[in-house]
């Protein structure tokens, strides 16, 4: 391929992978696209088109994304089209249409008090139109069936209530688990499923978070990356925004960036009350935010390949079964 045909990179040179993704997708190989880095995938933004390049780890993870997004195509929901998708000598690839703006999380230090709220307002707005989308009840990211199954698990994901006393069960199979600990968060977790009883199930993005959200002009223009998406309670999407804001720092959008400044957030779960009321009207909203905490630790002590990581999480394990957790100091 001649070098006129090949799209230029500012701030690189040309990448192999990028020319041969467009034109798996049909796309012409020409324009400037900016690479960004990722946690998982490798990213080019261009004028019209974002390609991205999957490590490889979660499977079917792009498939998954644009089924999702055809759920979205006649729905209120502001998200990005997937153009195409596949996998090729790269690996597992996905094109989708650039949406206006930045990231929440690019926008956020030099956004006003009043642009501030507004974003949320907006994300609180979107987030009821997509918990509003019919979708089948049960299927899960493939990625996210194979970790459950006991299969590699690639990463954390939204809770999954059914799960929990599975992930009891896949702690206990490690080495020097605690059996007491363990015996407490099964009974603990017992006491509380029928909070979850009669809940509704509805298609919940599942990793909300300033990466993840697009903003331009004070609103949200849409909300990406749906591969941790699934049918769940439609709170279970607090658990990631609420950890958001309370550890912000632990949400940078690649490994070598800081997350934002906690202090700058204090705001935003009461912004999201405001503009979403029915997300909080459980009467017991709290404990049910704790047992989808509970999950997430509990799939980090079971899986997670570092031991610090896991020990760690149990001592974070032990601290919610005594009340407290990221939780405590949030308002709404």
């Amino acid at each position: 391929m001649c070098a006129e045909s090949t799209p230029s990179v500012e701030g690189s040179t040309t990448d192999p992978a990028l020319v041969r993704t467009l034109a798996a997708a049909g796309l012409p190989t020409t324009g400037r696209f900016l690479p960004k880095a990722g946690w998982v995938s490798r990213v080019w933004v261009g004028d019209e088109y974002v390609v991205r390049l999957n490590n490889g780890r979660f499977r079917d993870a792009y498939r998954h994304e644009a089924t999702v997004a055809d759920l979205l195509t006649d729905s209120e929901v502001p998200h990005a089209r997937i153009l195409a998708h596949g996998d090729g000598p790269d690996g597992p690839w996905s094109v989708s249409e650039r949406l206006p703006g930045r990231t929440l999380y690019d926008a956020w230090p030099m956004a006003d008090l009043h642009t501030r709220r507004a974003i949320i307002e907006s994300l609180g707005l979107a987030l009821r139109a997509l918990h509003r989308v019919p979708a089948p009840v049960g299927p899960l990211p493939p990625w996210l069936a194979d970790a459950l199954a006991g299969k590699s698990w690639p990463a954390f994901h939204p809770p999954v209530v059914g799960a929990a006393l599975q992930q009891v069960e896949a702690a206990r199979r490690r080495p020097g688990h605690d059996p007491r600990l363990l015996a407490d968060v099964a009974d603990w977790i017992r006491d509380r499923l029928a909070l979850f009883a009669t809940d509704e199930l509805v298609l919940v993005h599942g990793d909300l978070h300033g990466s993840n959200v697009m903003v331009d002009k004070g609103h949200v223009t849409g909300l990406i990356d749906f591969a941790e998406a699934l049918t769940q309670p439609a709170d279970v999407e607090l658990d990631t925004i609420l950890r958001w804001c309370a550890k912000a720092r632990e949400y940078p959008p690649t490994p070598d960036e800081q997350g934002l400044d906690e202090a700058t957030l204090i705001e935003v779960p009461g912004w999201l009350h405001s503009a979403y009321p029915e997300l909080f009207e459980s009467d017991n909203l709290r404990e049910r935010l704790n047992f989808y905490d509970l999950c997430r630790e509990l799939a980090i002590h079971a899986h997670h390949p570092g031991p610090d990581i896991r020990e760690a999480a149990r001592g974070r394990i032990a601290r919610l079964l005594s009340g407290h957790n990221h939780l405590d100091g949030l308002i709404w």
